[in-house]
This record gives structure tokens, sequence and C-alpha cells, in this order.
């Protein structure tokens, strides 16, 4: 039995839980909006920054592949705290890079630590949390995401242009100290799923995994979620720009708004999936997703109050079904196999949001007048990833214990 901890010392280490959360994903948001100053600063294309980008992804679901032979014969909480050390090395290193092939280098690393913390993090919510709890512990932890886009990328964006684009790594780097701290007070010690048992081969664990039928289906249905969000996502912000008219010095308003009201819509959404139901949650919130994902891909040129309605939206639904689709997919494993589990399922996360990132790239272009072209058939892909998501949630079979 995993060991079980007062309502306050939950709260407590959801809480940290989310701040380690935070820090890696607004490592990774932040690269988007700094492109510009990143492009002129080291001269590159945007080949080569595109390249800049998907080297988090990519070394993300590497690293998700080879933690999946080992991460479930080490103790939860020392592997997360040495891999948020390492991660805060590595975007240290972002900071200080002198030039392109030293930034790629360095974010490949960050993208590998990264993607380990991911998983760590809700492993460790799924072998702490009650089954009854768990949807609203996402909620919680997602809270990470809504904070970061309310606080963390405006905050970056404004020391980038201020400062220099080299201090919001440095300050991604020293809150990963200050979580690391805190997660040494707070986070209990978790030991209970290794085995006494001696194991063939490296990857006897991932084949015993993969071998699941549940967890295939887990797997599949995890990277569909994110492939339907990261076939528009990544484009948002130029489609606004080149198609809906939005000023890009108005931009952060749209991070502002739809982060702040995904702060509250977040919690209640958890709250909702544990009281009705995670999968019925999720379905009635994905269902709703798809009207977000076609305004923001077919809209023209509209106000930006308008723009700021349909963004929110967006965020709100789009963000919001990650939430009881996590507690279904951490429920999915079996409690043993949790950790390399979850390792893999942050690798076919990874490799969905490539995919999805590149397979929108092939797609859209620009005319002769700057307009962006093709980004309502990236809609159109979004939204049926996203119903084939919907249809395929009740082959899951979730454990209801620890």
């Amino acid at each position: 039995m995993q060991p079980s901890l007062s309502l306050q010392r939950e709260n407590h280490l959801l809480l940290t839980l989310a701040g380690i959360q935070f820090i890696n994903i607004l490592d990774f948001m932040i690269m988007m909006p700094l492109g510009p100053i990143l492009m002129s600063s080291f001269d590159m294309n945007t080949h080569e920054f595109g390249l800049l980008v998907s080297s988090y992804s990519f070394s993300s679901a590497l690293s998700g592949l080879l933690a999946a032979t080992f991460v479930d014969r080490f103790e939860r909480k020392r592997l997360l705290l040495s891999v948020s050390i390492l991660f805060g090395l590595s975007t240290l290193a972002c900071g200080l890079a002198p030039g392109y092939s030293t930034l790629i280098v360095a974010r490949g690393l960050a993208g590998v630590f990264g993607g380990i913390m991911g998983a760590m993090v809700q492993t460790i919510v799924g072998d702490v949390i009650p089954f009854e709890r768990r949807a609203h512990a996402s909620g919680v932890v997602s809270t990470a995401f809504s904070i970061s886009t309310v606080a963390g990328v405006p905050l970056s964006l404004w020391l980038a242009n201020h400062v220099g684009w080299r201090v919001p790594f440095i300050l991604i780097a020293g809150l990963a100290v200050l979580f690391v701290l805190i997660g040494l007070r707070i986070l209990p010690e978790l030991r209970q799923h290794i085995s006494t048992n001696r194991r063939d081969h490296p990857f006897a664990a991932m084949f015993t995994v993969l071998r699941d039928i549940n967890h295939q289906h887990a797997l599949l249905f995890s990277a569909l979620i994110i492939f339907a969000g990261f076939t528009v996502i990544p484009y948002i912000t130029l489609y606004a720009v080149s198609n809906v008219g939005i000023s890009q010095h108005d931009i952060p308003f749209v991070y502002l708004a739809g982060g702040a009201v995904t702060l509250i819509s977040a919690r209640r959404i958890g709250r909702w999936a544990d009281l009705h139901g995670k999968v019925k949650v999720y379905r009635l919130v994905a269902a709703a997703a798809l009207l977000p994902l076609f305004a923001v891909s077919q809209i023209g040129i509209v106000p930006l109050w308008l723009w700021l309605i349909c963004t929110t939206t967006f965020f709100v639904l789009v963000s919001g079904r990650m939430i009881p689709a996590m507690a279904i997919v951490t429920s999915a494993a079996q409690p043993k196999l949790r950790g390399t589990f979850m390792s893999l399922n942050a690798t076919m996360q990874s490799f969905a949001m490539g995919l999805a990132t590149t397979l929108s790239g092939f797609i859209i272009t620009q005319d002769g007048a700057g307009k962006i072209v093709g980004y309502a058939t990236v809609g159109y892909i979004a939204m049926t990833a996203n119903v084939l998501a919907i249809l395929f949630v009740s082959r899951i079979v979730m454990h209801h214990q620890k």
C-alpha cells in the first residue's frame, strides 16, 4: 500500500507537483513567443527555428522511451528531484548558450529531463491520490498550465524585451532549484512499487506494459488527445496576426485571458469528473471543444474582443479535456508498472506533439500577401482526431485501487 496522507499534506504535495510542472511547461511554452527575438539574435531562418522547437519534443519522446526501462526500479521522490536538478542545469545552459549549435543541444537536454519530469509528476499523482479524488488532483496539477500562461509567459516576454532573452531561462533554472528544495521537505518517499524479483533484461517492464491491451488503448487515446490539440496550437499566434488582424502587441492579452479563466475552470472540471464520472465529463468537455477548434481555425478578420472569446474558450475546453483524460490514463496503468507506463505515455504524447506540428507545417503555407493558407484544413484534422478520442475512451478500463 502507498502512504495515506492527510488532506493538508495531500494539498501541499499537489501544489509542489504543480510547481514542478509549472517550470516544465513554462520552459516548453516560452520558446514560441521568443521566436522573433531568437531568430534575430542568432540570425536563424524559420527552418532552423522549427528544428530548435522540435528538438525539445523529440528529445522528450526519446527520454520517455529510455526512462521506461528503469523508472520503476527507483524511489519516486529521489528520481523526480534528481531529474529536476538536471533539468534546471540544462535550462541554465540554454540561457548561457553562445551560439545556435549550443542552444539546440541545451534544448535537447532540457527536453530529455523535462519529459521524465512530466511522467514522474503524473506517476506520483497516481501512486498517492485515491481514485475518487484523482481527477481533482489532476486539475490542481493542471493549474501549472494556467499559471504559466497567465503569469509565466507574459513575465518572460517582458524580461526578454527589457533585459534580454537569456533572463527567462535563468529564471526558470532558479525556480527549479527552489522547487527541488521544497520537494525535499514535502514529497513523501515512494518505494512500494519496487519489485524484489530480478528482471531478465532492462526492457522487461516496458514489454510487460506494452503486452497489456488496456495499456495499448490508453496510450493510443493519450496520443489522439495531444495530436488533436497540437495540430492547431503552435500556429494560433501566427494565424491571429496574419489572418485575424490582431496586433502583435495584443497577443499577451490572449495568454492573460485564457490563463486566468483556466485557472478557475481546471479545478472545477476536475471536481466534476470525480463527482459525475471521469469518462462522462471527458466526453462532454471534449465534445464542447469541437466548437473552439472550429472557430479559431476558420474565423476571419474580427475585433480583439471576439478573438479573445474564441481563444479563451479554446484554452478552457481544449486544455480542459486533459484533466479527466489524464485521470483516466493514469488509472489505466497497473499500479506496479505505473512509472514505466507513464514514461511510455510521455513518449507517445511527445511523438504525437511533434507529428502534429510537423504535419501542420507541411499543410500550412503563406501566400504573397502574408496570409496563412491551409489552417482550416488543419482545424478539420484536429476535430477528426478529437472525435476519434471521444469514441475510443470507452475501450479503456480503469483500476480503482491506488
